[in-house]
């Protein structure tokens, strides 16, 4: 699960706005966020100007640890370590 729609809402975009940013239709932006190749989350997070892991998790969600940063899986709770290199 992405929380695409959710930092279209945050940055002030509209999905048919974001869809004019990246020069495609709205249709198609909307088919390709249910499930996004990785080009497509790189020119998302680029026109969004956000990091791509923020379109998985918020900022609230990772916490930084000593050796990188941990998230929190909504599912079964436990922490996803991820390594920042």
């Amino acid at each position: 699960m992405n929380r695409i729609k959710e930092v279209i809402k945050e940055k002030g975009f509209t999905i048919t706005s974001l869809a004019d940013k990246l020069g495609i239709a709205r249709e198609s932006l909307s088919r390709m966020i249910v499930s996004p190749s990785y080009p497509t989350l790189e020119k998302i997070s680029n026109a969004l100007n956000v990091p791509m892991w923020q379109l998985f998790a918020s900022p609230e969600e990772v916490r930084p640890k000593k050796d990188g940063l941990s998230l929190t899986c909504p599912h079964c709770g436990k922490d996803i370590n991820i390594k920042v290199e």
